[in-house]
């Protein structure tokens, strides 16, 4: 019998069910981790808190499963997945699935501005109104995710040229302070960042909103344009790139015109990580980020992947994720992105993975 959340897929996924014998790497994975990963997020799912970024709703089952995992400890943990989950091999028609990875910058910055720190980090605008997955409002493009309120009713929001040319001065929004455009937008691709001030003191930046314009890649434009190949790209070229010639740069990164909104926060956790599309901390290793629209968070997903390490080969990475994030860019039945962690050797791996993908997610039982 098929399961409910299948039929949400494209009608062109293929599906195959799998024992969890036929799962690469199975036994061997830290079933621990995935499980700690996986309590984490079953606390909104079971208390009815809101997600900072709507997904599909768990359903009944996933909540008993969530009832279940309270009840286990976590040495029983590969028995509590095998009893209550079922393995699903997820694949695009014709391909496989695809990988890419982020992470939490640490970055230098300030809560003044300055000559060393003169680009604004922009907080949730009074009149942003954030629809909800999958609404449309008459008027608007559907590809439209926010908007503007206005006498009038709702508008198209400013997209990042216009902010960055001064639409939302004026308005007391700046909660920090950057050395440039690029961090800027490299924090704002991520989705959160470690922000180090200059007293010594931590705070982080974590997501809150955004104007609703879809996302560009834009290191698929410079691969377009022949300045640099796929393989050759990575973070630390990627922001050599935007910085080298400051007007290219940000012409380039003008070409997506999603911005994200944040706001600080000085209380989080130093030990862990920036608070996903789940409400909940992410867990380094083990916090995946699913298209929302056909996966619910908490959703254990097993990967199995060969992506580049900065030592030079590639490593074969098989284990357990719980999906506890988004993304604009994560979108297909079997697209993820992996989180890696904080700081700069977390961005050094993150910028390496763009690989394809085994995705096997499990489903609750019915």
């Amino acid at each position: 019998m098929a399961h409910p959340l299948l039929s949400r897929l494209p009608p062109d996924t293929v599906v195959q069910p799998l024992s969890f014998a036929e799962v690469p790497g199975w036994a061997a994975d830290d079933h621990a981790a995935a499980f700690a990963a996986f309590l984490d997020t079953c606390a909104p799912i079971l208390d009815g808190a809101a997600a900072l970024r709507d997904a599909l709703p768990p359903g009944e089952a996933l909540k008993k499963a969530c009832q279940a995992a309270r009840q286990t400890s976590p040495h029983e943990a590969r028995a509590f997945f095998e009893t209550h989950f079922m393995p699903f091999d997820i694949r695009p028609k014709g391909g496989d699935g695809f990988l890419t990875a982020y992470y939490e910058p640490e970055l230098e910055g300030a809560l003044e501005k300055s000559a060393t720190y003169p680009v604004p980090v922009l907080g949730r605008p009074a009149d942003l109104v954030t629809l909800a997955q999958g609404e449309t409002r008459a008027g608007l493009d559907p590809a439209l995710q926010a908007a503007r309120q206005t006498a009038k009713g709702l508008e198209p929001y400013a997209d990042r040229a216009a902010i960055w040319a001064g639409a939302l001065e004026g308005q007391g929004l700046e909660i920090a302070w950057l050395r440039d455009h690029a961090e800027l937008f490299i924090t704002q691709v991520q989705g959160s960042a470690r922000l180090r001030l200059p007293d010594g003191r931590i705070t982080r930046l974590v997501y809150a909103g955004r104007n609703g314009h879809p996302y560009t890649s834009i290191g698929r434009k410079i691969v377009e344009r022949g300045d640099m190949t796929l393989e050759e790209m990575t973070l630390a070229k990627l922001m050599a790139y935007l910085r080298a010639d400051a007007a290219r740069g940000r012409a380039l990164m003008e070409l997506n015109r999603s911005y994200v909104f944040f706001a600080r926060n000085d209380a989080l956790d130093a030990a862990k990580g920036p608070i996903g599309g789940a409400g909940v901390p992410l867990t380094p290793h083990r916090s995946l980020a699913i298209d929302r629209t056909l996966w619910p968070y908490g959703l254990p997903v097993f990967i199995a992947v060969n992506p580049l390490t900065p030592q030079g080969p590639r490593q074969r990475m098989e284990r357990l994720m719980i999906a506890q994030d988004t993304g604009s860019a994560i979108l297909g039945p079997a697209r993820a992105d992996y989180f890696m962690g904080s700081g700069a050797q977390a961005g050094e791996r993150a910028g390496l993975v763009r690989d394809a993908l085994r995705f096997i997610t499990l489903l609750p039982k019915e």
